[in-house]
């Protein structure tokens, strides 16, 4: 078994960034996507520009999974909250915007490490609930985010290149 760590993401991690950013998000979407649409996609959401403006708010984090035996990122997150959430903006509240693993470590539980950090800082900033958007042909995720507790409330567009898909919003609130 690997041994995994989780790490927060530093400016000088830009091009570790934005390599398992595009990487994962490709393994996860690519087969049920057209090329043009995940190329655009990809490009600019992912784009060191991008990337270095997202670092570079207060209100995000990012964090690498880490496997420590072959100092590797193997995965990663990234949370929001405020202003630098997507959409809810609401000021109690907790975005996990981003959980991707690469496909090699699937069933080693490194998604879950990335979530527990995630409902760790959520917690440590007192906030009533955590939300996020899942596109409902992920059912992996779907599944995932429901077994940790969260429940659907809502539907919105995410565009991938200028194919308009339904994502799930779900919230889990804490105690």
């Amino acid at each position: 078994m690997e041994s995994i760590s989780i790490v927060p993401v530093s400016i000088s991690d830009l091009l570790k960034l934005q390599n398992i950013s595009r990487s994962t998000f490709k393994q996860t979407f690519d087969e049920h996507n057209n090329p043009e649409d995940m190329e655009a996609y990809l490009n600019t959401n992912f784009s060191a520009e991008k990337l270095s403006a997202e670092l570079n708010n207060t209100n995000s984090g990012f964090y690498f999974a880490i496997d420590s035996d072959k100092n590797e990122v193997v995965g990663y997150l990234k949370v929001n909250t405020g202003d630098a959430q997507t959409e809810k903006k609401d000021l109690n509240a907790f975005e996990i915007e981003r959980i991707y693993v690469d496909k090699a470590y699937f069933g080693k539980k490194v998604g879950q490490l990335l979530f527990n950090k995630a409902i760790e800082i959520a917690k440590s900033i007192k906030v009533s609930y955590v939300w996020l958007g899942v596109w409902e042909e992920n059912h992996r995720a779907l599944a995932f985010y429901t077994k940790n507790g969260f429940i659907a409330f809502d539907k919105h567009i995410f565009k991938l290149g200028n194919d308009e898909q339904t994502d799930i919003m779900m919230k889990l609130t804490l105690d």
